[in-house]
């Protein structure tokens, strides 16, 4: 009996491995690695809200083009004081560097080694975007045999992306679910779009009654080592959710969606 693959689960972890076979043989077999991190995100987030969002999206997106997604890295690098509070805030677990990109290479190697036509990961996760390019870069020399960066790649091998979904936000959007103005990427943690979009997509997840106003944290231009606590908000979000909503995180997520799915239908040739 033949499977109608347009019935089969967006999920990898759904699929039985026949099934899965079958699927990575096609010509265009395209998989969405989400990556997150287990970080505080305040009083009124959960820990699990950057791997939750990038595998919700990344759900999304594939169901447009026609991906796979897998299960999430749900572990990430070291939250930063200046992007994440700090890794000294309570609920924050961390990978070092050398552990994230292990863990990351060896998704990915075994997911071209088996046929994989692209593999796109989705980061949800500010300080994990170097070391996951890092990871990318010598999965790739593993599956080509060859010394990462040496040579010219091969134009038939196989294609890794990657990105961080807040790069697809444009200026309209910002302008809309800011209207006093955006505050700068930067103190975007446990702010306006992760609380909205967590309103939007999971909001049983959120606590709004626990949230907190509070000024934005003022942070210098240099990182310290060790980190002085007293420069992140109490609270350990770097901007206050004030003005999140269901409407914005709709507005953020399928402005997102739609622009996101476009690059990749474009950049792998993918059928629509």
């Amino acid at each position: 009996m033949t499977t109608d693959p347009t019935a089969q689960p967006t999920r990898l972890a759904h699929l039985d491995a026949h099934t899965y076979r079958d699927w990575v043989a096609g010509a265009h077999s395209t998989v969405i690695l989400p990556a997150g991190a287990f970080e505080q995100h305040g009083p009124h987030l959960p820990l699990g809200t950057d791997a939750t969002l990038s595998s919700t999206l990344a759900e999304a997106v594939a169901s447009r083009i026609g991906a796979k997604v897998a299960e999430p890295l749900s572990y990430g690098y070291k939250s930063q004081q200046k992007s994440g509070g700090g890794n000294h805030l309570p609920g924050t677990v961390s990978l070092d560097a050398g552990a994230l990109i292990a863990q990351a290479r060896c998704l990915i190697s075994g997911f071209l080694s088996q046929g994989v036509k692209n593999l796109v990961i989705l980061n949800g996760h500010y300080e994990n975007y170097q070391f996951l390019y890092e990871a990318a870069d010598l999965a790739l020399g593993d599956v080509r045999a060859t010394p990462p960066g040496a040579g010219l790649p091969d134009p038939a091998g196989p294609t890794v992306l990657l990105l961080s979904y807040w790069d697809y936000v444009t200026e309209e959007t910002l302008s809309t679910v800011y209207p006093n103005g955006f505050p700068g990427w930067d103190i975007e943690h446990g702010g306006v779009l992760e609380t909205s979009l967590m309103l939007h997509l999971h909001p049983g997840l959120v606590a709004m009654d626990r949230a907190v106003t509070h000024p934005p944290a003022n942070l210098p231009r240099f990182d310290r080592l060790p980190v002085d606590p007293s420069r992140t908000p109490e609270t350990g979000c770097l901007s206050a959710p004030d003005g999140s909503s269901a409407a914005k995180g709709r507005l953020l997520f399928e402005q997102v969606i739609a622009e996101l799915a476009g690059d990749l239908l474009g950049e792998l040739a993918l059928p629509n």
